[in-house]
């Protein structure tokens, strides 16, 4: 039970939030959130766009670059080369003076002479964990005596600084509510067809749901059949996150990471908040 004091002391009832993996590769997890609202969901999603910090290359030194882009360009796609990313060995320079073992920067160079093509790959880290994750990301196409030589300096950053350090992309929607008013109604086998996630299967020429979690509430079955038939809806309490990393982090290390700043962020208004008491 939770005390809350205004006036008067009211008793609130404890609510507790449900927690389901609907699926996980190495690209994706899913997952449903049941019990809670839009603004937790939100504040999640914006955490992890935002306030997860990966490491990226910040600033280049070029010592030559005779290919056919400028240094500004060759910088911008530089930014860009997702790296592999460890949390334990780094930390933002704001929090390095508190982590005393971590380190906040990497250097990586890169040494190329053309005819080539210049890949993320040809990055050569002085961390051997700090590496591109994808090898074959171009960088630029040399042509024959042309060079590129350069030093890079990887840094950890966030994503409300800059969105190459944002860890993925993590988007919600709420769980969906299908209620079949006239499952007899024709058209049943076309609502099947046209229902972009199978949701639907048809069993003796009536309309029945297959797979719930499927639906992405496009609600082509209701422009089909009509709202008197069919009525499509996503709830305001229980939701399916979508979370699809870059590949700096794993997805639990994502949310590990975006639970630790929120659960940061609530410790330090919690300490503002008595000082004005």
């Amino acid at each position: 039970m939770v005390v809350v004091e205004n006036h008067m002391q009211e008793e609130v009832e404890e609510f507790k939030m449900d927690i389901k993996l609907l699926n996980k590769n190495k690209e994706k997890t899913s997952f449903v959130v049941k019990n809670t609202d839009t603004v937790f969901i939100n504040t999640l999603r914006r955490n992890i766009m935002s306030n997860v910090p990966t490491l990226a290359i910040d600033t280049v030194k070029f010592i030559k670059n005779s290919s056919a882009l400028y240094d500004e360009i060759l910088a911008h796609r530089l930014g860009l080369v997702t790296l592999k990313t460890d949390l334990k060995s780094y930390s933002l320079k704001s929090e390095s003076k508190a982590k005393k073992s971590s380190t906040t920067e990497v250097i990586l160079t890169l040494n190329c002479k053309g005819p080539c093509i210049v890949y993320g790959e040809d990055l050569n880290s002085k961390d051997p964990k700090v590496k591109p994750i994808y090898p074959k990301t171009v960088i630029v196409k040399l042509g024959k005596g042309q060079e590129l030589k350069l030093e890079a300096t990887a840094i950890l950053g966030t994503g409300k600084e800059h969105t190459k350090f944002s860890p993925g992309l993590v988007y919600y929607q709420g769980y969906p509510e299908i209620k079949i008013l006239k499952p007899n109604a024709s058209g049943a086998a076309e609502a099947v067809k046209i229902c972009p996630t199978k949701v639907f299967r048809a069993e003796n020429k009536q309309l029945k749901v297959h797979d719930l979690e499927k639906c992405n509430l496009c609600n082509a079955c209701v422009d089909l059949l009509g709202e008197n038939v069919i009525d499509v809806k996503g709830s305001n309490q229980d939701f399916i996150i979508h979370l699809e990393s870059w590949g700096q982090l794993k997805s639990n290390e994502i949310l590990d990471k975006a639970i630790d700043v929120m659960d940061n962020k609530l410790d330090d208004f919690a300490s503002q908040i008595k000082k004005i008491k």
